[in-house]
């Protein structure tokens, strides 16, 4: 069987790594809700929402960029497999 490549580090490059935590203003070492990313995604482009959450800014503008990274992470981060410790 052959070795399963790691396809994921070809798309986030290092330098990326970490953008939509500090545009959301939450650190790096904290998960950022589901609840706030799936908010993001619905909002439409433009519009400001309230954070439902406690952790991050208080209010958000949706922008294209955000909205993209939200879905990236939504889909990615948020799969249907459980997360690794």
């Amino acid at each position: 069987m052959a070795k399963k490549e790691k396809w994921i580090q070809k798309v986030v490059k290092p330098n990326e790594r970490g953008l939509l935590h500090k545009q959301l203003g939450i650190s790096t070492k904290e998960r950022i809700p589901k609840t706030l990313v799936q908010k993001i995604v619905k909002t439409p482009i433009g519009k400001k929402i309230q954070n439902p959450t406690k952790t991050g800014k208080r209010t958000i503008k949706v922008t294209r960029l955000l909205k993209q990274r939200a879905n990236f992470a939504l889909n990615v981060g948020y799969g249907r497999y459980p997360r690794r410790k």
